[in-house]
């Protein structure tokens, strides 16, 4: 995979998140026991809401960005050194970017499924899991 295409994603799964948190916020409280929409179209819309999320986030903060961007290119063992490096240096952007992301990790766990290419999906658990 591209390093384009993998920005890309995040920057889609970053975008997602925003939209994701406002439209929860709204509809979650009155239907709280209403089951999660699973359709490919749903899970596919929260991977975009929160990708665009992610992009804006970035596109604001330099640094965090040129790190994503550069790990794009990297072999992964360096990328992720890298990307572990400079989030542990800035860890409010770590929770921002984490908190930004958080909709992709409940959608596939609420629908048993994975939203994420196999590639980026690996990125993904382990950017999460700190």
């Amino acid at each position: 995979m591209s390093k384009a295409h993998a920005r890309n994603v995040i920057h889609r799964v970053g975008f997602g998140a925003g939209l994701l948190g406002a439209t929860a916020a709204l509809v979650v409280a009155p239907s709280a026991s209403a089951a999660p929409d699973c359709s490919p179209a749903a899970v596919s819309g929260t991977v975009n809401a929160v990708t665009g999320s992610a992009r804006q986030y970035l596109d604001a903060h330099p640094g965090a960005n040129a790190v994503v961007n550069q790990a794009f290119n990297a072999p992964r063992p360096q990328a992720s050194t890298d990307v572990r490096s400079y989030f542990t240096a800035h860890p409010q952007e770590y929770y921002e970017l984490r908190g930004i992301l958080a909709p992709i990790g409940e959608t596939q766990r609420q629908c048993n499924t994975t939203g994420l290419p196999p590639e980026l999906a690996s990125a993904y658990a382990e950017f999460m899991a700190g």
